[in-house]
């Protein structure tokens, strides 16, 4: 089992910085995923990271704004965001849990939800002009 608590969204204006966090819980986690989601639309990839932690990929829509990390010793994972746009708006969540080995559960760049076994609760993120 594992769970999943998010911090750090808030308000900020366009330009601007935040940085989430997920803090897990449980098992080990090899690897995560960061999705947001707003009202209407289906939940998107933002960011996910690879066992070990030198591979991550992004979204095109927010290469070279966001950088995502994990401290293993932690199990906690970071999504930092900079130049915020409008459009970045959403409730973002961090989910991990694709494939079990022992007592880690590890992910590969999934950027489907339906690969996901665990989420967070969310953390809204709101971009004003």
């Amino acid at each position: 089992q594992v769970q999943l608590v998010e911090s750090g969204g808030g308000s900020v204006q366009a330009g601007g910085s935040l940085r989430l966090s997920c803090t897990a819980s449980g098992d080990i986690l090899r690897g995560v995923g960061w999705f947001r989601q707003v009202p209407g639309k289906e939940r998107e990839g933002v960011a996910a990271i690879y066992p070990g932690g030198s591979t991550t990929r992004y979204a095109d829509s927010v290469k070279g704004r966001f950088t995502i990390s994990q401290d293993n010793a932690k199990n906690t994972m970071t999504l930092q965001m900079n130049s915020l746009k409008i459009e970045d708006t959403a409730m973002y969540y961090c989910a991990a849990g694709n494939r079990r080995s022992g007592s880690s559960w590890y992910v590969y760049g999934h950027f489907s939800p339906s690969e996901y076994n665990y989420w967070g609760q969310g953390t809204q993120v709101t971009v004003s002009s």
